[in-house]
């Protein structure tokens, strides 16, 4: 009899302890849970005091990207039907200008552009050099430092006079690997990454006064499509075209497409400040210009020099260099 008492007691208290492990252990795991979701936040982007200073400057006084970009280029037909109303600032070397020239033209550095440029008056900038593409550096440096009308000269002299011809050589098909075939392989880019380092200091303003004459001091931050398509896992490249575009021609291996790329809109945090930023289009003079805006905003920048013009030539059926469709207009010694 006694043996069997115990036995129930026996079973009695095991299916108690039964419960009362998983009563004990239901809130054990959902405060495990929790704390594993704590433990492991999305992770914040990390802002930078300089930078968003330069940032609401910029939005501010209607210096964004898009901005920047509006009316930006011109073509020599244009300048030269209306010569008198324009200041032409030819920034190619002293023996090329001196070689020929257009009517009234002065000769700068890109260094000296913004001094250049004082002698402009009520006229319209526009910014001559070889092929457009170091004229985007210099019109948008203008156009951040009070020249909101400055523009690039299309495809430079040479799009000008068919003697002053830089373009020709620089067209290519290299038919590369690392060339995705249409419709491309670029899908939506959601990573969101910090703000850009920038050492200069003070109000916005000054900031960017700062990171301008930085630009400046330095030459067209261009790279080859050849060295970008052997090694395109050590950029971030961004394809600077439509949606359309990239279905119909195909893309650089591992590119992405950020466009719109505002600041007031964001697009900005979409772009890797640790890796080299490569902008590329169709000529290489739109990416001319974002490659300096993006420089300004503290990017490591480059432009793929002569866009797309330079790896995928003889596939475009538009936005392509043709000699044959220029003009020669008057040059001067």
């Amino acid at each position: 009899m006694m043996k069997f008492l115990l036995t129930k007691i026996y079973i009695i208290m095991k299916k108690f302890l039964r419960f009362a492990i998983l009563f004990l252990l239901i809130p054990a795991f959902v405060l495990t849970s929790c704390k594993d979701d704590d433990d492991d936040p999305v992770p914040e982007r990390e802002t930078d005091v300089e930078f968003q200073l330069l940032k609401d400057h910029l939005v501010a006084n209607n210096l964004d990207l898009d901005d920047i970009l509006d009316g930006w280029i011109t073509t020599a037909a244009t300048v030269d039907a209306d010569l008198a109303n324009y200041y032409v600032i030819d920034i190619r070397q002293a023996d090329a200008y001196d070689a020929g020239h257009i009517t009234g033209a002065v000769n700068s550095t890109l260094a000296n552009i913004l001094t250049a440029a004082e002698g402009a008056g009520t006229k319209t900038i526009i910014v001559a050099c070889y092929s457009g593409q170091t004229a985007g550096h210099a019109v948008a440096a203008l156009r951040l430092s009070g020249y909101p009308t400055a523009k690039v000269l299309k495809w430079g002299m040479s799009g000008w006079h068919t003697t002053l011809d830089s373009w020709t050589g620089a067209c290519k098909t290299l038919g590369h690997a690392n060339w995705i075939a249409s419709p491309g392989s670029i899908v939506e880019h959601t990573t969101e990454y910090n703000d850009p380092d920038i050492t200069e200091t003070g109000n916005g303003a000054t900031i960017l006064a700062a990171r301008v004459t930085s630009l400046l001091s330095g030459s067209l931050r261009g790279v080859t499509g050849e060295t970008v398509l052997g090694a395109p896992g050590s950029y971030f490249i961004n394809n600077y075209w439509e949606a359309t575009d990239v279905a119909a021609y195909g893309n650089i291996s591992g590119a992405y497409r950020i466009k719109p790329l505002t600041l007031a809109g964001e697009e900005y945090i979409y772009l890797d400040p640790s890796k080299d930023v490569v902008t590329y289009c169709w000529t290489g003079q739109t990416s001319s210009v974002i490659t300096a805006y993006l420089y300004v905003l503290g990017y490591n920048s480059h432009s793929l020099k002569n866009g797309s013009n330079s790896m995928i030539y003889d596939d475009l059926t538009s936005h392509k260099w043709d000699a044959t469709a220029i003009t020669d207009l008057p040059l001067v010694p």
